[in-house]
């Protein structure tokens, strides 16, 4: 889906398109936000942002999300936007809007802040499958490349089962927080065709090695993809450990 097969993970508040492009020697593709769209989560954020989190809240968040996309039009790096949203309408919206610039459209159901929990967002949509299915299904409708953010190690939740549900929803890609449970990344690439994003701890040759035998299609950085030290060491390790094996076969 993107070379080299490293990505940028959304940090709130932080991740815009002079972020992205910033990292764009290193990285294939970038996810912007994630960013608030319904006025559930938005008011939500303002909470988050009262106890000093730092939160994109845009006037218009949609056209925020087509503003930057269009300030990448001529990066070198694929676009994506994690977004936020209690209803459906507004992620289509989104949906559609990143189909225009050629960008993935992220769902998040992974933030777990007590705030955005509260109000039916992030974390809790690991435990609605019906509903997070449903988001897919309908961003997917317009045409463009849907996936999810998601968060290993939730009580209850069975990440392997979720995924196959969100690819039978049409999703394309899903980005994988496996936390402390690195093999979850193996469950998931056993039980579907998904594109496989891991995130948490990618800092190194030894942890891009890890997500690598475990079948991942992709590593993405979070909290240091601000750092090009940390961004050529993993894009170094992701150009050999995953680029070559994407490159050797013809399906992937």
């Amino acid at each position: 889906m993107f070379t080299p097969p490293l990505a940028l993970a959304s940090l709130s508040g932080e991740s815009n398109a002079d972020w992205a492009r910033a990292g764009s020697e290193y990285a294939g593709a970038a996810f912007l936000g994630g960013i608030a769209l319904d006025a559930d989560a938005r008011a939500a954020a303002r909470e988050l942002v009262a106890r000093d989190r730092t939160e994109f809240i845009p006037d218009d968040p949609l056209a925020f999300i087509d503003r930057e996309l269009e300030a990448l039009a001529d990066a070198p790096i694929q676009p994506a936007f994690n977004v936020r949203s209690t209803t459906p309408g507004p992620i289509v919206e989104a949906a559609r809007i990143c189909d225009g610039h050629d960008a993935f459209l992220e769902i998040n159901a992974h933030c777990r802040q007590d705030e955005l929990c509260a109000v039916g967002c992030g974390e809790t949509l690991l435990a609605d499958r019906e509903r997070l299915a449903g988001y897919v299904e309908a961003a997917a409708a317009t045409g463009a490349t849907v996936g999810a953010k998601v968060r290993a190690e939730v009580p209850g939740v069975e990440l392997p089962a979720l995924a196959r549900e969100l690819e039978r929803a049409g999703a394309a890609f899903v980005h994988v927080d496996a936390m402390d449970t690195e093999s979850v990344i193996a469950d998931i690439t056993a039980a579907t065709d998904l594109f496989v994003v891991a995130n948490n701890g990618v800092r190194d040759d030894e942890t891009v090695r890890e997500y690598a035998e475990y079948g991942a299609d992709a590593v993405s950085v979070g909290r240091p993809s601000d750092n090009p030290v940390v961004l050529e060491r993993v894009h170094d390790a992701a150009t050999r450990r995953l680029g070559e094996r994407a490159n050797a076969d013809p399906s992937s």
